[in-house]
């Protein structure tokens, strides 16, 4: 539980330096390719996943170009505070329904009233940022959803299989780059290298946290149920509020204080369930 919450950590601090640029697809672009240098460098000392993942690696590559995508134009046609909490709200109870029909895993009560309370305060975040003239981010936001509970139990099942989830991972951020990169050269040239060249720290700032993120996130999957693990990663919406705070100058209302006490309430009823 503890290395999940600092993976939410580590979560909440990419998303926040890819806010923070001008150009979020140059700035995602940067950080795939950080993250996956850094990868390299995980493979060339750890054990390699089995066989039996590489499937799942190559259409984890896949599924996440489309949210790689997503998230890039969801935060450059918005707010951080408003796209942020519905990709991060939604996908848990997807996540939980999903693996019950398609993985067999039942949770108990308790587990499902914690999971709806860490989505419910997340959702309450976007409620109070929501409006007409947000609908492009909301759809935008909502579509990306779905590829998060695709790629999630995609990399979940792949995790599990490859025996060694911090080089599955690995070999999944080498593969979103792999497909990711050579798509924005090829839509931007070299602006993107540019890019690299001048924010070279927050690529591999941004890539450390995401690979670090991510890879707790899988290893927690490999051993623990999929939906409360899901659910626990969306905490770190905490952090980004708290982020968004000091590197963004985003000020927190009552709504989201109240809904960040939903979401510490859910943390705690999972702990106890």
């Amino acid at each position: 539980m503890l290395a999940v919450l600092g993976g939410a950590f580590l979560h909440a601090s990419w998303n926040v330096i890819a806010k923070a640029a001008r150009d979020k697809h140059d700035e995602i672009a940067t950080m795939l390719i950080g993250g996956a240098l850094l990868a390299c460098l995980m493979l060339a000392v750890l054990p390699w996943p089995a066989m039996q993942s590489l499937p799942f690696m190559a259409a984890s590559g896949v599924v996440h170009l489309a949210y790689f995508g997503l998230l890039a134009a969801a935060y450059q046609a918005g707010d951080l505070s408003l796209a942020y909490p519905l990709m991060r709200g939604v996908p848990p109870l997807l996540v939980t329904a999903a693996s019950a029909i398609f993985l067999n895993e039942r949770l108990a009560p308790g587990s499902l009233a914690g999971i709806g309370l860490i989505s419910a305060g997340v959702l309450g975040l976007a409620a109070a940022r929501a409006g007409r003239a947000h609908a492009r981010v909301i759809g935008l936001a909502l579509l990306n959803c779905l590829v998060i509970v695709a790629y999630t139990l995609i990399d979940a099942t792949g995790a599990r299989h490859s025996g060694a989830p911090f080089a599955y991972t690995a070999g999944v951020f080498i593969a979103n780059a792999a497909l990711f990169v050579p798509l924005l050269l090829r839509q931007r040239g070299l602006r993107v290298i540019r890019s690299l060249k001048s924010r070279w720290p927050a690529a591999l700032g941004g890539g450390l946290c995401s690979l670090g993120a991510y890879g707790v996130a899988l290893w927690a999957m490999s051993r623990a149920p999929i939906g409360p693990v899901a659910a626990l990663r969306e905490t770190s919406i905490l952090f980004g509020i708290a982020l968004s705070m000091l590197v963004l100058g985003e000020r927190p209302g009552a709504i989201r204080i109240a809904s960040a006490a939903l979401i510490l309430a859910g943390v705690v009823v999972l702990r106890l369930a």
